[in-house]
């Protein structure tokens, strides 16, 4: 069975950094891609990045783009998404899924989800 698990989350002040993990099994990262999204309270569960391992594809969305970075250790079947310089907006519950990379502004993920951890940046 195909499942995830993300892990890394933590309380860190504004202009911190974290590291989140998520580690795959049921599937090889060579064949398909995977995303982190997140969701904080009261908004939509929105795509933060995607690496396709098969051709090194990587996107962010630009709420994200220069302070994150995702990258993966394929025999350790897991996705990192290296954060830095986090401010308050990024607090949300962060996933992983195994996804298609988006086109545009539109995010395609699987109905497989790791259960999340909690990112919490203080002002």
């Amino acid at each position: 069975e195909v499942q995830l698990v993300e892990s890394g989350g933590g309380l860190v002040q504004a202009g911190g950094s974290l590291r989140l993990s998520c580690v795959v099994s049921g599937f090889t990262l060579d064949d398909y891609a995977v995303a982190w999204f997140r969701q904080a309270p009261g908004k939509e569960r929105e795509g933060v990045s995607c690496l396709r391992s098969s051709d090194g594809t990587t996107d962010y969305a630009d709420p994200v783009k220069g302070r994150f970075t995702i990258s993966s250790d394929n025999a350790k079947n897991t996705v990192y998404l290296q954060m830095n310089s986090l401010k308050p907006d990024d607090t949300a519950v962060y996933y992983c899924t195994a996804a298609d990379c988006p086109e545009g502004n539109t995010w395609y993920p699987s109905d497989y989800w790791g259960q999340g951890t909690q990112v919490t940046v203080s002002s």
